[in-house]
């Protein structure tokens, strides 16, 4: 067996990696708001004005940084006026796209709101394009953010609040392409300069407004957008979006989310690992129009997208989350991290109950279930805001051009993390940990793993996948020496001097 080196130069920082790289999404979709973040006022589970308090506990551990609403597919069928003043009030609405299932509003503006206050986390509210109106749309950014006397800003007073709220972050219509309008780039590219003109900053509020991006590998979209919109800091946007799912299969079979074999288990993180182009090759078309790098690239949806659980409403994405969907997160975050000069925000769907979720919550017990993808977000939570440091990783294996070993490492202050992913399904990896620049010491290191890839918990279990110190860790000439178990996940935190 091979022993991978992995070279660190620790006096050698890169770009700034966003905190809000770890960012979320919580659409009205199954049981991700209702049942999920909320429960109303009147529920017998724990609530903090009808929001879920050990939802909100679970997600501040890992210091969210931002939460995406009300959609997706939802928010371009949303109107935002259906959800707000007096809940008893509001219209009901079918929710076509998930489910045809009623929604009664009783979540709307001032209950996102609220969860984002409780969450400590910034608001990342997408706009409707698709069905929508320019004027519906300026107006709902004057009812937030609006100061001074007008007609929004008193819709907002007469609704109990006064000061207007910080919405950092403005989406301009969702998956345009698709579900958002199937419009053709050139048509979405003007709307999105439309759109965004008169999505106004009031008082010291500045938006970060974020067109509807590209599909995967479709980089005409991006192309003809940023033809569009300019670049350099000079036109009404600015950040394009990006989405991208993982899978096993097909979008007819995508795979189930627990019962799958070694074969669907690479193929999916050979998916995952196709992030590093999809960012690299639209960083690249961006490039041409932006060569100052002013616009971001924000990949506001990702993540694994399995079958629905067996018994569950097809519409309602509900799925299991296993050691193999952490590896997935993992790789994805190696990856954002070194796309950090031009990564500014990414979003993993969702949040709540929701395809990929941090968690799952029982409604036959109310039980609150941590995934193993919340624990990675947890683990990596010292990379928030953190200088990037490159990895070099020197004679690591392979599987059909899949990297087995996947590092990624940041430094702040006198200390620097360190994350490693052991890929192989089967085999230990012996790695090398060989550190320059800086003198280490002291150093921890935490370990996610389990006896199979399948492993995960539920309400019965809600342990069975948990961070553990890790032992298996020893000084080397170089710095350090560890051996990886098979699909494990580990973080070295160092202190420098």
């Amino acid at each position: 067996m091979t022993t991978t080196r992995a070279v660190v130069d620790l006096d050698l920082p890169g770009a700034r990696i966003s905190r809000h790289l770890y960012g979320h999404f919580a659409e009205h979709l199954g049981r991700c708001i209702y049942g999920g973040f909320w429960v109303g006022e009147d529920s017998p589970i724990p609530n903090v004005r009808g929001i879920r308090t050990d939802v909100v506990e679970a997600l501040r551990a890992l210091q969210i940084p931002n939460l995406r609403w009300p959609g997706g597919c939802f928010a371009d069928e949303y109107h935002w006026r259906d959800g707000v003043g007096p809940r008893d009030q509001r219209p009901t609405m079918v929710n076509t796209h998930w489910g045809n299932v009623v929604e009664d509003n009783s979540f709307g503006t001032h209950e996102f709101l609220d969860l984002c206050e409780l969450l400590g986390a910034d608001p990342y509210i997408s706009g409707n394009v698709g069905s929508g109106s320019v004027r519906e749309m300026r107006e709902w950014v004057d009812y937030l953010t609006g100061v001074g006397d007008s007609p929004m800003t008193n819709l907002r007073r007469a609704n109990g609040r006064d000061e207007p709220w910080r919405i950092p972050f403005w989406g301009v219509g969702n998956e345009s392409w698709g579900c958002g309008g199937n419009m053709r780039a050139e048509a979405y590219a003007d709307l999105a300069r439309q759109y965004a003109t008169y999505c106004r900053d009031h008082g010291d509020n500045k938006l970060y407004r974020v067109a509807a991006g590209a599909n995967s590998d479709d980089y005409a979209w991006t192309e003809t957008l940023m033809r569009t919109i300019g670049g350099c800091g000079k036109g009404p946007l600015q950040a394009i979006s990006l989405h991208y799912y993982t899978i096993a299969g097909d979008w007819e079979n995508k795979g189930h989310a627990t019962d799958f074999s070694l074969d669907e288990y690479y193929a999916t993180l050979a998916k995952a690992g196709k992030i590093d182009e999809l960012l690299r090759r639209h960083s690249t078309v961006m490039d041409m129009f932006d060569p100052c790098g002013k616009v971001g690239l924000v990949l506001d949806e990702w993540g694994t997208w399995w079958n629905v659980a067996e018994g569950t409403n097809p519409g309602f994405l509900y799925q299991q989350n296993t050691i193999r969907d952490a590896l997935v997160a993992s790789l994805h975050f190696d990856t954002f991290h070194r796309h950090a000069a031009r990564l500014t925000m990414a979003n993993i769907a969702q949040t709540v109950n929701v395809l990929q979720a941090m968690i799952l919550t029982d409604p036959a017990t109310g039980a609150l279930v941590r995934t193993p993808t919340y624990h990675v977000f947890e683990m990596n939570t010292g990379h928030h805001d953190a200088d990037s440091l490159a990895v070099h990783l020197l004679d690591a294996p392979s599987r059909d051009g899949l990297g087995l070993v996947s590092a990624s490492a940041s430094t702040k202050d006198d200390t620097a993390l360190i994350s490693l992913s052991n890929l192989d399904a089967e085999e230990s990896q012996s790695v090398i940990l060989d550190l320059r620049g800086r003198q280490m010491s002291g150093h921890t290191a935490r370990i996610l793993s389990a006896k199979t890839p399948q492993a995960h918990n539920d309400p019965a279990n809600p342990d069975a996948v948990v961070p553990q110190t890790f032992l298996d860790i020893t000084p080397h000439p170089a710095g350090l020496a560890l051996e990886l178990p098979p699909h494990s996940y580990v973080t070295v935190s160092l202190s420098l001097s």
